[in-house]
């Protein structure tokens, strides 16, 4: 049985405690697109984790945790995040990571940077972490596979040719030092070294795994909002966050995803820039934000406070039906427990006409929001462990979205531990 785990909006919904909750069950837990840019927040036994390429269920013995094709993989962070958990006492995870993953490589987050600067006031509201230059270079075919790193007279050859490439826009772009081809060889012998032990054919291993009858779960970065093609382009990340592309990040035949688990904040927010069209500003947003998460809106590898927004049952529909949505799972209602009544969004006035259609990016830059108001429930929510005992209004606002966005709500947490969820029969 194969699960995707994966994001409604804009990220930052609440997949990591998610896929963390789900991982219990579960024998395969499989990073299958992104990289370092994003992170996960996981609070359990162990304590408050953030992880960045590191999948939701390493906390556990029994998983195998594992990077695959479709990962922009940076090998120096995924072993300084290895550390920082085993640190502090986290078993050892059983680690795979795929042989035909590519690397970020150093001059991929330096480009990035440069990039950024040069655009100044016009800038992507990008981590810095190379990922859009990796991805750039994986599709012009000059990246790096990890397989690669086995095959020393390809890298040789290859990394030469990189630098004399490479070279040209830190020169003559950005007016920065070039960089030598030893070094970058250098570099590359580290990374050989570090990743070796843990190099897999993963489409071979999940197809056994598959014949096994094994619980595989497909962890997703980033929402629906930021994929390349269905996103808010081009203020999207730069690989598909759709449950979709699960199958050829992992290296697994499409129909055997035969759950899709969209996880939906309670409310909205996002980092980065980019439409967003119940977006709440001033002392309203600060609050929404102060409460919000386990400690904070902030991003979990960038620490930026997150731009916050009222529920967009707009977005959310488009969302969770881009990603071929059988289980909603409604996060953070908790923080919701101070409001007097709650906006939500249930339309988009667009040059005088309402929609309920998720438009195109020049459409949405022209949104506005239509509300429609529900009675908060004034009280502490956290503990609550059957549906039934949750207060009415707290009830009603579930259900009036999950009416809204036409997808069954089925998990709702109301908390950040793991064991903070209430399951929702059909």
């Amino acid at each position: 049985m194969v699960k995707a785990v994966v994001g409604a909006n804009w990220g930052d919904e609440g997949k990591g405690k998610i896929t963390d909750m789900l991982a219990e069950q579960a024998d395969i837990v499989i990073r299958f697109q992104g990289g370092a840019n994003a992170g996960h927040t996981i609070v359990n036994d162990y304590g408050k984790f953030a992880l960045h390429t590191l999948p939701s269920g390493v906390f556990y013995n029994h998983t195998t945790s594992i990077i695959g094709n479709g990962v922009a993989l940076n090998i120096p962070i995924l072993f300084e995040e290895l550390k920082s958990i085993t640190d502090r006492n986290v078993p050892m995870p059983k680690l795979l990571v795929s042989d035909r993953a590519q690397m970020v490589m150093p001059y991929h987050i330096l480009l990035d940077q440069y990039e950024e600067e040069r655009l100044g006031g016009k800038s992507f509201g990008s981590t810095k972490s190379g990922i859009a230059p990796f991805y750039s270079d994986k599709y012009a075919k000059i990246g790096f596979q990890v397989s690669e790193l086995f095959d020393e007279e390809c890298l040789k050859e290859k990394a030469k040719r990189v630098c004399e490439l490479k070279n040209v826009l830190f020169e003559h772009l950005y007016h920065k030092p070039g960089i030598s081809p030893d070094e970058l060889l250098d570099t590359l012998h580290q990374y050989r070294e570090m990743v070796e032990p843990y190099v897999c054919n993963v489409s071979a291993y999940l197809d056994q795994a598959i014949k096994d009858g094994k619980t595989i779960l497909l962890e997703g970065q980033l929402g629906t909002l930021k994929d390349p093609d269905h996103g808010i382009y081009p203020m999207v990340t730069s690989s598909s966050t759709l449950a979709a592309f699960g199958a050829i990040g992992a290296g697994i035949p499409p129909y055997e995803i035969r759950q899709v688990v969209t996880v939906c904040k309670a409310y909205s927010s996002s980092v980065g820039a980019g439409a967003f069209v119940s977006e709440i500003f001033g002392e309203e947003a600060d609050e929404l934000r102060t409460r919000g998460g386990d400690g904070g809106e902030f991003g979990a590898t960038t620490g930026r406070p997150r731009r916050m927004g009222w529920f967009d049952c707009v977005a959310s529909k488009y969302g969770c039906r881009l990603q071929g949505t059988t289980d909603v799972a409604f996060t953070v209602l908790d923080v919701l427990g101070y409001l007097d009544e709650i906006p939500v969004c249930v339309g988009y006035e667009i040059d005088g006409e309402v929609t309920t259609e998720f438009p195109v990016t020049y459409k949405l830059e022209k949104a506005k929001p239509v509300y429609e108001k529900l009675p908060g429930w004034k009280c502490d929510i956290r503990g609550i462990k059957n549906y039934d005992e949750l207060p009415q209004n707290c009830r009603a606002y579930i259900e009036f979205i999950e009416k809204q966005i036409g997808y069954p709500i089925t998990m709702v947490s109301n908390g950040p531990g793991r064991s903070d969820i209430i399951y929702r029969k059909r």
